[in-house]
């Protein structure tokens, strides 16, 4: 679970390769998922992306399972 950290900007949360908890920054990022050109407009969906500011691990999920 994503805690909130006395830093700047930032959340605390476990990192899988540093194996602790660790200061992350997080951001919401718009990924277009199809590859033919005449539907790329109506296949965006929202991506949650956070990365371990120890070790550099990024990990990303797809906030939009319907």
């Amino acid at each position: 679970m994503a805690t909130t950290d006395d830093s700047f900007n930032g959340m605390t949360e476990h990192c899988d390769d540093c194996d602790l908890d660790t200061l992350h920054e997080v951001s919401v990022q718009i990924r277009t998922e199809s590859l033919k050109e005449e539907n790329s407009q109506f296949s965006r969906e929202p991506y949650r992306v956070s990365e371990c500011q120890r070790c550099g691990n990024r990990t990303s999920q797809r906030m939009n399972n319907a």
